[in-house]
């Protein structure tokens, strides 16, 4: 049974940093790549960050690139998200959203993919 579970949101200043984290059982992130998807109140579902654990390459949406730093411990299957300079704008739910073929993935198919492919979720709450 693959589970994800995320860690480290919470409530932070603008400017502030936090340190997001995704732990996987059931499957090893090894060859497969794994997303952090940010679902702020009243927006639809955004991957903002991936990477691909085989080749190490990384990818971000262009309102975080600079800001945010996706890393990953293979040895501890984790997935980690660093995101500083954090504005009200980075206020949502992350989720972790794992395995994934590729980081190529658009918003249908990202809606499309089973609970079992989606962690719990973690809150992110910026103030202004």
């Amino acid at each position: 049974e693959v589970q994800l579970v995320e860690s480290g949101g919470g409530l932070v200043q603008t400017g502030g940093s936090l340190r997001l984290s995704c732990t996987a059982s059931g499957f090893t992130f090894v060859d497969w790549a794994v997303g952090w998807v940010r679902q702020a109140p009243g927006k639809e579902r955004e991957l903002v960050s991936c990477i691909s654990t085989s080749d190490g390459s990384k990818h971000y949406v262009d309102s975080v690139k600079g800001r945010f730093t996706i890393s990953s411990d293979n040895a501890k299957n984790t997935v980690f998200l660093q995101m500083n300079s954090l504005n009200p704008e980075d206020t949502g739910v992350y989720y972790c959203l794992a395995p994934l073929l590729s980081c190529s993935l658009g918003a249908q198919a990202m809606s499309a993919l089973p609970a079992d492919y989606w962690g719990k979720g973690t809150l992110v709450t910026v103030s202004s």
